[in-house]
């Protein structure tokens, strides 16, 4: 199964990053990807560029042979996010500015990342898997 698909909230990150963590070392890359949640409405992401990254992201892990992990790390609607003292905008590990964020986790750190205005561009994806 090449592709490990897990994913949490801000209430639940903390348990499923350690179970994350600790089935890392099995895998060739492991992915964070921050993403805004769902408006309920639309069942559609209330981040335009969330909407555009994630599928272009999806399809290019699910092409990969290799084993990866990717964690969907939801941060809210719109007004959570917005909090200049949101969890992940303040976490020194991932010191979040914008959605999404894809990032290469690598022996407990940050081994690279791809920011909101780049997260859909798929040869910076297969870059940032490669590292």
């Amino acid at each position: 199964m090449p592709l490990k698909v897990l994913e949490a909230t801000v209430s639940s990150f903390d348990g499923v990053f350690e179970k994350f963590r600790s089935e890392a070392a099995k895998n060739k890359a492991n992915l964070i990807l921050f993403l805004a949640d769902k408006d309920p409405a639309t069942s559609l992401s209330w981040c335009p560029d969330c909407v555009r990254a994630e599928p272009v992201i999806c399809k290019k892990l699910e092409a990969s042979s290799d084993d990866i992990a990717l964690l969907r790390a939801y941060v809210g609607d719109r007004q959570t996010w917005r909090n200049p003292k949101h969890p992940w905008r303040v976490e020194p590990r991932f010191m979040l500015t914008g959605v999404p964020t894809l990032i290469h986790w690598d022996n407990d750190t940050v081994k690279g990342r791809l920011e909101d205005y780049e997260a859909h561009l798929e040869n910076k994806i297969e870059t940032l898997v490669e590292k």
